[in-house]
């Protein structure tokens, strides 16, 4: 798995690739807990995403957690056509924002 930041207008953007399991999820744990919290907007861009596990989707749930206390988002980009179709088969689609 491979981790790209990018700063936005918005906020941050974190381009993420290849594989989101048991071994790459700490990866991608350690960048969010580096992002200070604030009302900016963090963008996890999930185009290249071959696979999500629920290890994944439990870092992706921490992501959006730690931008609510204070007042920041989290928005999806472009999930893979797989990471779509694990995010409606949990449900959730309908607890986070993807464009």
């Amino acid at each position: 798995m491979t981790i790209t930041e990018n700063k936005v207008p918005e906020g941050i953007e974190l381009i993420v690739s290849g594989r989101l399991d048991t071994t790459t999820a700490p990866q991608l744990e350690a960048v969010l807990k580096q992002i200070e919290p604030s009302k900016q907007t963090l963008f996890l861009n999930l185009s290249a995403i071959e696979y999500v596990s629920s290890a994944g989707l439990r870092v992706i749930l921490l992501a959006h957690k730690i931008m609510l206390p204070t007042g920041g988002k989290m928005i999806l980009r472009h999930p893979s056509d797989f990471c779509r179709q694990v995010l409606n088969a949990t449900g959730m689609d309908a607890i986070l924002s993807i464009e």
